[in-house]
């Protein structure tokens, strides 16, 4: 079990004190996250540190799962898109589903905590179904700068209930809601296994163990087999930047248990791209390991991130720690994260071209990558770690209680 003190040497002293002076003040007070998945994705992902950390400090900290059927997580999914802009057919929200299950959820899990923090659209009801007599906080990690209106309406009429609202982004504040909307965008914690520093001996033995080839050089992207985070684009750009470089294509990803739609997206990507996977020039890999990851992420030349919308973009995060050069999308909370031709290169994510010319100029320029990956690194430890995270909520959670 991590410790704060851990976190010497990767960030200030200042910064290790700041956030025990606050813990003490917030000593044995009971807090509890829930959210609808215990792995896949970044929000469960941060819960695993958060959490940790959070009662390292003395909070008692607790995390809860809200349970689904196929129904209500096929209710979410579709929701979850049409908030980021996707047209949708209000019918097929079904509101029995989705309302039911958090009701029922309510009867199992019993709230006497000093504040409830509910992430994303999944467990949002769920506060309808409860005494409330402490302070509820909303996190929506996803981009809802342009949702679905008559979506928005209907959810309106849970996070109305709530006292703050979390966001990661100030393109994401709602004119339309009167209560207190916060920015504290994501983080990752670079002593998890996906982020710690590995040595190169453990680096081949991930290579070799997922029998990886080396004989070129590695495009990447880490990502969910997700509609918005458009893996086919992907390959669409690598099959321009391979007219100029030879080099090889790893999509590696999974499917969060609450996301009903990864493995189609998934089938679809290995049956249109056959010939590729069948010379290995594609590789698509699902293994749940976050070693692996970390592996990948170092030995890529260039690493992508080629989102149609991005609430946040983690694996952006998770690679800039690295140094590795990146290539991502314009949108959503990347912006924040990557300061183009700096710390990484932002691109239209429309534009093939424009993405393919991207990685091809760091793949064809050795001194510019290094440039970008060393930029990227420093960023990341100043802005992006899991300490700013932790130290942020502890203010937020001064103020509330």
């Amino acid at each position: 079990m991590k410790s704060v003190d851990e976190y010497r040497g990767i960030v200030s002293d200042k910064v290790i004190a700041e956030i025990y002076a606050k813990g003490t003040r917030l000593n044995k007070r009971h807090v509890i996250h829930i959210n609808s998945t215990y792995q896949g994705g970044g929000v469960a992902e941060i819960l695993h540190n958060l959490v940790i950390l959070m009662n390292d400090i003395g909070i008692d900290t607790g995390w809860r799962i809200v349970p689904g059927t196929p129904g209500f997580f096929t209710t979410t999914k579709r929701m979850h898109n049409a908030l980021q802009g996707e047209s949708l057919d209000m019918k097929l929200i079904h509101k029995d589903y989705y309302q039911g299950n958090n009701e029922k959820f309510a009867v199992f899990t019993h709230i006497d905590h000093d504040c409830v923090i509910v992430h994303d659209p999944q467990p949002l009801p769920f506060i309808k179904y409860v005494h409330k007599k402490q302070p509820w906080i909303w996190r929506c990690h996803i981009d809802i700068s342009n949702p679905h209106e008559e979506l928005w309406d209907y959810i309106k009429t849970f996070i109305l209930r709530y006292d703050v609202m979390i966001i990661s982004d100030g393109k994401y504040r709602r004119n339309d809601l009167p209560i207190e909307q916060r920015i504290i965008m994501p983080s990752i914690d670079p002593l998890s296994p996906k982020n710690c520093d590995i040595s190169q001996q453990e680096i081949d033995h991930y290579i070799e163990y997922y029998n990886i080839p080396l004989d070129k050089p590695i495009m990447l992207q880490i990502s969910r087999f997700d509609k918005w985070k458009d893996p086919q684009g992907v390959v669409e750009v690598f099959k321009r930047v391979r007219k100029e470089v030879d080099c090889r294509l790893i999509l590696c990803g999974n499917a969060a248990t609450d996301d009903p739609e990864g493995a189609e997206i998934y089938q679809h990507v290995a049956t249109d791209n056959q010939d590729l996977i069948e010379k290995r020039e594609l590789l698509l890999i699902t293994a749940e390991d976050n070693l692996m990851v970390n592996a990948l992420q170092r030995i890529a030349a260039v690493v992508l991130q080629k989102s149609l919308r991005e609430g946040f973009g983690l694996t952006v995060t998770e690679a800039m720690w690295k140094a590795r050069p990146v290539v991502a999308s314009n949108v959503g909370g990347i912006p924040n994260q990557i300061q183009s031709n700096k710390t990484g290169i932002l691109v239209d994510p429309a534009n093939f071209d424009e993405c393919a010319e991207a990685v091809l100029r760091i793949l064809k320029d050795e001194a510019f990558a290094h440039r970008l990956g060393a930029g990227a690194r420093e960023f990341v430890r100043q802005h992006f770690l899991i300490t700013r995270h932790l130290r942020e909520y502890l203010e937020l959670l001064l103020e509330v209680l």
